[in-house]
């Protein structure tokens, strides 16, 4: 009984050779090509963006930090930045941890 099947399984498999390799690999450039495209540009475009927002800080803009304080950058360093978070509360963060850059309150809403 065990035997038969075997002999069906390897009756029916397919022959190996070059051409079941490549369109076997073959279908590996086109899901390359939509991972590209739909992950990993866009995220290293929004990581471009972003460092782009970090190196334009500048003492008076208001920020939100990875923790969720939103204050006014005093000072601006290299590494760090110091932001007021409220009056006479400062704080020193390091840069990397500021999430974005808060527009001022009287510019116009994006959907507008």
């Amino acid at each position: 009984m065990q035997s038969s099947i075997i002999n069906l399984l390897a009756a029916t498999a397919a022959p190996s050779g070059v051409g079941s390799f490549i369109a076997n690999f073959g279908i590996f450039i086109p899901m390359a090509a939509i991972f590209w495209f739909l992950i990993l540009r866009p995220q290293m475009k929004q990581q471009k963006d972003h460092r782009n927002k970090l190196s334009e800080l500048k003492k008076g803009d208001e920020v939100l930090t990875g923790g969720g304080f939103v204050g006014k950058v005093l000072r601006v360093d290299d590494n760090y930045v110091d932001i007021e978070l409220a009056q006479g509360v400062k704080v020193k963060a390091v840069k990397s941890t500021i999430v974005d850059v808060i527009p001022p309150a009287g510019s116009k809403p994006a959907n507008d």
